[in-house]
């Protein structure tokens, strides 16, 4: 005769339904928190201090979704939707061209372009690649790897002409499968020294420097039409949307109708961050 021990069976009903319990409560606070993936350094944009402009907008959106923002830092942007985003730390990135395919893209919360940065007193006068300035070998502009930029200085015939400083920028470590984070304001600074004659970089994450700057600085948007040999376009201006684990529609369509609601005061953190906006 097969006898049931009452008190194991209690105890095992209650280890499940705490479980449960465990799971509910889980689930609440999932639904009532905003995790956002942020990178621990990389101010303008973000750090563990809270001091960037995109952490003032993901704070302003959680608000808006009546969520508590908490940050998950990576420390190298390689590897911020592989290890962050699709491994649940968090559930939104922010600051993504429009298009990334390893993410649902949200609606674009701002668009803005790469800017030609030179000092004012030298009175350099330059807003498209066509400028006969930039063909001349002895005129240094700044750019970073892989960017638009470096993609202009190949089809100039000026990439060599920058090579050293190329090299002088990264401390002579190839960028090749590795991530090697770069200052922005070292080309900042170097326009204000005199280093260089002009930057070409993303008004985003320089306009506060600029702006900052002791020596008066000019930041002027680069017209979008850099082309190559080809004919091929190479952008100058870029939408920027919030990315979303794929699957994730409902917070998606959250932060859209966030961001449609919200975009006056998601401008005001940009203008008070000097960056220049263009029309979505």
């Amino acid at each position: 005769m097969h006898i049931v021990n009452k008190k194991s069976c209690i105890t095992g009903l209650k280890t499940v339904l705490l479980g449960i319990a465990g799971m509910v409560a889980f689930q609440a606070n999932a639904a009532n928190e905003l995790r956002v993936c942020a990178g621990k350094d990389e101010m303008p944009y973000s750090n563990d201090k809270q001091e960037g402009f995109e952490n003032n907008i993901a704070k302003l959106l959680g608000n808006a979704l009546n969520r508590k923002v908490t940050f998950a830092y990576w420390s190298d942007a390689r590897y911020a939707v592989r290890d962050f985003l699709d491994k649940k730390q968090c559930d939104v990135l922010m600051g993504l061209d429009k298009g990334d395919p390893r993410v649902l893209n949200t609606k674009p919360y701002y668009k803005s372009g790469y800017v030609f940065v030179t000092r004012q007193d030298r009175e350099i006068d330059i807003t498209s690649w066509d400028h006969p300035y930039l063909k001349e070998r002895t005129f240094r502009i700044g750019v970073l790897p892989d960017s638009p930029g470096k993609n202009m200085l190949l089809e100039l015939n000026r990439f060599d002409d920058m090579f050293d400083y190329q090299v002088e920028l990264t401390d002579f470590k190839s960028t090749r499968n590795r991530y090697v984070k770069i200052d922005e304001r070292k080309l900042v600074d170097d326009v204000v020294s005199m280093h260089l004659h002009a930057a070409a970089l993303w008004a985003p994450s320089v306009a506060r420097y600029v702006h900052d700057s002791k020596t008066p600085l000019k930041m002027v948007l680069i017209e979008d039409n850099a082309t190559r040999a080809n004919g091929g376009k190479i952008p100058m201006q870029y939408e920027v949307v919030m990315g979303v684990r794929l699957g994730d529609e409902a917070l998606k369509e959250e932060l859209d109708k966030a961001i449609t609601s919200n975009q006056k005061e998601i401008d005001a953190i940009l203008e008070k961050e000097s960056i220049p906006l263009l029309p979505i």
